[in-house]
């Protein structure tokens, strides 16, 4: 009775707000690149349906977000940050969480039912979100795979929302790249608290030699599948070379993402992007670049 009068407090109603973690919505952005990589993300029609895929895609992550958080209740209640998590610090029922996770996922369903191809991919998600959770994320290798295809997947939202074709260099890309920033994520974990203290169960099976070695691979095909893509675009259209030029500031933002991780920084992506200037700048101008090159 407690936690249910809690729930329904101003407090109560906080802690279920930041168990959904809308600061990691930011991510579900990915749904813009395929309609931003066409030159058609300013059409109305095409904003209207990216929104769609960008507020499905929010909704399936939370609805994720509360599985895990009560599946990891007991590592998390021994992280020092994540313990303060609703779920890990008791503020949250693991039974309301479990209740908020079926109807956020239900809610993401149904915003994404009107689109056919769109719904195929939300549910995609969140079979995969389920699968991680609840039985995958302790295996080595298969965890990063999976986490990784869950960004692959948003990017797909946004083409099969908007019925843009997409790359297959887009996919590597951003398949990649997304490995790269996961297995970032894994290797400052295991610099700065190591696979002994039980957080993740997944980085007992780690050695750090080898989580800088994929770390490496990854980041060469990321920069490898881009090159390709923006030297075609630039032969293809001679009279500009914006293409070429973002591989410029995509190389040096993945060097100093790399450095960031190797400082143990990089436990929380986004935390590195918003406390390094440097990174933000060079984002900037890929951006800047980026932009034209489709524009142009």
């Amino acid at each position: 009775m407690a936690t249910t009068t809690a729930a329904r407090t101003p407090s109560g109603a906080l802690a279920l707000l930041q168990l959904m973690r809308p600061r990691l919505w930011p991510r579900n952005l990915l749904v813009a690149a395929v309609p931003l990589a066409a030159g058609a993300l300013l059409h109305r029609d095409v904003l209207l349906v990216t929104l769609q895929a960008f507020v499905a895609l929010c909704l399936a992550a939370s609805a994720g977000y509360c599985l895990n958080d009560v599946i990891d209740a007991d590592a998390d209640a021994r992280h020092p940050t994540k313990r303060f998590r609703p779920v890990a610090s008791g503020r949250v029922s693991p039974r309301w969480a479990l209740a908020l996770s079926a109807l956020l996922a239900s809610a993401a369903m149904a915003v994404a039912w009107p689109a056919s191809s769109l719904r195929w991919v939300v549910l995609a998600y969140l079979v995969l979100s389920a699968a991680y959770t609840t039985r995958l994320k302790g295996e080595p290798v298969i965890e990063l795979a999976l986490i990784s295809a869950g960004f692959l997947l948003r990017a797909i939202a946004g083409g099969a929302a908007t019925a843009i074709p997409v790359s297959p260099w887009f996919l590597i890309v951003t398949g990649f790249g997304s490995l790269f920033v996961v297995i970032g994520k894994r290797l400052s974990e295991f610099v700065t608290s190591g696979p002994e203290r039980g957080t993740r169960s997944s980085l007992s099976g780690y050695t750090e030699s080898y989580l800088r070695l994929v770390l490496g691979m990854a980041a060469s095909v990321t920069v490898a599948a881009y090159c390709l893509w923006a030297f075609g675009l630039a032969s293809r259209r001679v009279e500009t070379s914006y293409a070429a030029l973002s591989v410029v500031p995509l190389v040096l933002g993945l060097m100093r993402y790399a450095l960031d991780v190797d400082r143990g920084r990089a436990q929380e992506p986004e935390g590195v992007v918003s406390g390094d200037w440097v990174l933000q700048g060079l984002g900037a101008l890929w951006v800047i670049a980026f932009w034209l090159a489709t524009m142009t």
